[in-house]
């Protein structure tokens, strides 16, 4: 599980730093609300059995990878407890609140800090990924669990100076682009 924690981590957390740094666009919620309401539109409307197909298979598409990432991040979790039962209804349970929420306000929320979020998500997993990975292999951590923190704190450390050096990087290149 920790590998695989891992390398999800990883990825959420290589594009963060990207974010961050300047080297990738921030992700703007109501741009991409935008050309997929766009893309819809132009789409026209196939309705069958009073459902738009075309909106039911973009939402389950993005909602099923989505939550089967999650899922898979709340079974593991549990597993590791062996709680795969508890873990599997409170995954159920967020499926539902989420659900609800998503049929309640059917609009982007443009204004959760989503690139912040993503940051987090993935220093969290990385961290996961990492405590986990080390228990697979016998490593023996010190302080026990609370070693999730120092794993948390030292990854932390190291995304915050990589996303100070890229941003130098990025002043440099632009003041010799500038020069030249």
């Amino acid at each position: 599980m920790g590998a695989l924690l891992l390398a999800f981590g990883l990825q959420w957390l290589r594009k963060a730093i990207l974010r961050a740094s300047g080297y990738k666009a921030l992700h703007d919620e109501e741009e991409a609300f935008r050309e997929e309401r766009e893309r819809a539109a132009a789409a026209g409307r196939d309705t069958r059995a009073r459902l738009d197909w075309y909106a039911f298979t973009l939402s389950f598409k993005g909602v099923f990878l989505e939550g089967l990432e999650v899922a898979f991040i709340v079974i593991s979790f549990g597993s590791t407890q062996s709680r795969v039962g508890l873990a599997a209804a409170a995954a159920g349970a967020a499926f539902l609140l989420v659900a609800g929420v998503g049929a309640i306000i059917r609009a982007p929320l443009a204004r959760v800090p989503e690139n912040a979020i993503k940051f987090g998500v993935g220093l969290l997993l990385t961290t996961f990924g990492v405590f986990w990975a080390g228990e697979g292999i016998g490593v023996d951590w010190p302080g026990g669990d609370a070693a999730i923190l120092a794993v948390l704190g030292f990854l932390a450390a190291v995304s915050f100076v990589l996303v100070w050096l890229l941003r130098r990087a990025r002043v440099s290149a632009r003041l010799i682009e500038a020069k030249a």
